[in-house]
């Protein structure tokens, strides 16, 4: 393959039992005015349609790449049974129920390509359920502008602690050598502590200040951050959240560390303290909220 055309770019895409969007995601990938990517498709262990529409897109389009999981083995190890095939210079993460606005690619790996940084971040927008049973995005919302600023090339940390407020997978692209001993680990939120040592092991970032993804809120109410009163789900997300400032706190300069507790207590506490929670877990995120505000050791 000539050297112009080969794939800049991995994306991969994980799903599971999400057959109603599938085929809009994909579409939406094969809709990038940047052509230069390959998409690994993971159905993990999918009891829906999922798997015959992953296997349709591969067998029209050989920039798909498909792979099976006999079983569900979640979305972390989804996750990395596509970081094992990677071979591209820079790797993307993309939910199979989620839309990607065409010009995303371009915008993130073009970033990349121009100011030699190690990662790009962009906005992302919800896409919520309409009255007529369709789906409309929403407005950015504050702290994912916040993320991006007013977009920023080759900064640090120290000069754009906000950056550490992003914390989803799906919404940038990274070198792919900042992979070579990353995966996601097991469980729910598994993407929170990982994008934090992705930051911190960059040299450099650079932000997009326009929205690259549109989140779906799905309809139906089975996505994990529709679920969070359930005591499981809840106790995944503190735990998810420590995790992440653990990072921060061991390798981040402290106004990383401090921007993302301030994201915390302005806007994760306040929408976790207004669900219907039972007395254990009204108490665990109790003592979450405690922990955000006590001294930390340098």
């Amino acid at each position: 393959m000539p050297e112009d055309s080969a794939p800049l770019v991995t994306v991969i895409v994980p799903g599971w039992n999400v057959e109603p969007y599938a085929a809009e995601a994909l579409s939406s990938l094969q809709a990038q005015s940047l052509d230069r990517w390959r998409a690994i498709l993971i159905d993990d262990g999918s009891v829906d349609g999922t798997g015959s529409v992953f296997a349709a897109f591969a067998a029209q389009d050989p920039r798909f790449t498909l792979v099976t999981h006999p079983a569900q083995r979640g979305l972390g190890a989804a996750r990395n049974s596509g970081l094992e095939l990677v071979e591209t210079p820079y790797v993307g993460f993309f939910d199979a129920d989620d839309v990607m606005l065409p010009g995303a690619l371009e915008l993130l790996v073009g970033s990349l390509e121009r100011s030699g940084s190690d990662v790009a971040v962009g906005q992302y927008t919800r896409l919520r359920p309409t009255d007529d049973g369709g789906y409309a995005p929403a407005s950015v919302q504050p702290w994912v502008e916040a993320s991006t600023g007013s977009g920023h090339t080759g900064v640090t940390l120290a000069e754009h602690p906000d950056v550490v407020g992003n914390i989803v997978a799906w919404s940038k692209v990274s070198r792919a050598s900042l992979w070579r001993e990353l995966r996601f680990p097991a469980g729910l939120y598994e993407d929170q502590a990982v994008t934090q040592v992705l930051y911190t092991r960059a040299r450099a970032i650079d932000t997009v200040a326009e929205p690259v993804v549109h989140w779906r809120v799905r309809a139906e109410g089975t996505s994990i951050t529709q679920r969070e009163a359930d005591p499981l789900v809840l106790a995944a997300c503190l735990d998810a959240m420590r995790d992440g400032l653990a990072v921060l706190h061991r390798d981040a300069p402290a106004a990383a560390l401090e921007a993302r507790i301030g994201q915390i207590l302005r806007m994760d506490l306040p929408r976790l303290s207004a669900l219907d929670l039972d007395p254990a877990s009204r108490a665990a995120l109790e003592v979450f909220a405690a922990e955000l505000t006590e001294p930390r050791d340098a």
